[in-house]
């Protein structure tokens, strides 16, 4: 298990802020807070699940916790650059002291947006504008959460079968990956060794479901999260654009969401684009419900422009 030195705790009494740069820290710290509501904190669990089976958290990566008034966990943000900062705040102070703090206290890497849920994505966004006041903050990316009701798989389904992915497949599944976050606009914020580190953890606890044709051909991919208090979130569904329309994405998210279920997890959950009505139509007709939207920022000033992610 990933674990880092104590010393890497950092607190920052005048931002308000407690951080660390290890995950094990972090989880001790929040987990109650997280745990009480794991479709609200399905992100930040399953990135925290996955640093924990690393032999070493990401480099850069900073986690904070904002207290409530008894030293508890009242929201947090986690940060694993080049990504963008992901948070779940109580209300503009938190966000105005997350700003301030990453600005002054964390000043290597610019803040280019933020990700989280849609309230506090905005406020952060607030917050940024009013630190940069030339700059301009602008909602790119409008996301919903959906939880698994009652799964009911494509009727008929398409030609093929699931299977796992296994070592064999793996040239396939980090080129697979690599155009999924170009599709999602993630490309600019992922490197091909992100994506190997993506692959090579998923296939460690067979986290990647293929579809493939009845010679064997791999048609489409899903992925799953390692279990983390009680849930699993499907991330990501990929279908090279050529085989796109012929319902293999909503076989094999059918078949994913089939064995989460089947291994005993109580919360099967899944974000779409709101943009792409074509995806959320399939989930919903999959059996999967409306939980709560998020939402990513990008924010620009003269010097830096990026591409946020989701």
């Amino acid at each position: 298990m990933a674990s880092a030195s104590s010393e890497s705790s950092f607190p920052h009494p005048w931002s308000g802020w407690w951080l660390t740069r290890d995950p094990a820290e972090f989880a001790e710290r929040a987990g109650d807070f997280l745990r009480a509501d794991p479709a609200l904190h399905t992100v930040v669990l399953s990135v925290i699940a996955a640093q924990l089976a690393q032999d070493a958290p990401s480099p850069g990566a900073s986690f904070g916790v904002w207290p409530d008034a008894e030293g508890g966990c009242a929201g947090y943000f986690f940060w694993t650059p080049p990504q963008l900062p992901y948070a779940v705040l109580p209300g503009p102070e938190a966000a105005h002291a997350l700003v301030t703090l990453l600005g002054d206290a964390l000043p290597d890497q610019p803040m280019t947006g933020v990700n989280g849920t849609e309230e506090t994505a905005a406020v952060v966004a607030e917050a940024w504008r009013a630190r940069h006041p030339e700059g301009r903050a602008e909602r790119i990316m409008a996301q919903r959460l959906f939880r698994l009701v009652d799964l009911t798989p494509p009727d008929p389904p398409p030609p093929g079968r699931a299977r796992p992915a296994g070592k064999e497949d793996r040239e396939l599944v980090v080129r697979w990956f690599l155009e999924f976050a170009d599709d999602a606009h993630l490309g600019a914020r992922t490197t091909r060794e992100q994506a190997e580190e993506w692959v090579d953890n998923r296939l460690s606890y067979q986290g990647v479901l293929l579809w493939e044709a009845e010679d064997g051909t791999p048609l489409s991919m899903a992925g799953v999260t390692r279990p983390a208090a009680g849930s699993v979130r499907v991330a990501p569904v990929y279908t090279p654009r050529e085989l796109r329309g012929r319902g293999y994405a909503g076989a094999v998210t059918a078949e994913i969401s089939r064995a989460a279920r089947d291994a005993g997890t109580p919360e099967i959950l899944l974000f779409t684009d709101l943009a792409n009505p074509t995806s959320n139509a399939l989930y919903q007709r999959l059996g999967y419900r409306p939980v709560r939207d998020f939402a990513v920022w990008e924010f620009r000033t003269g010097e830096v422009t990026a591409t946020a992610t989701p």
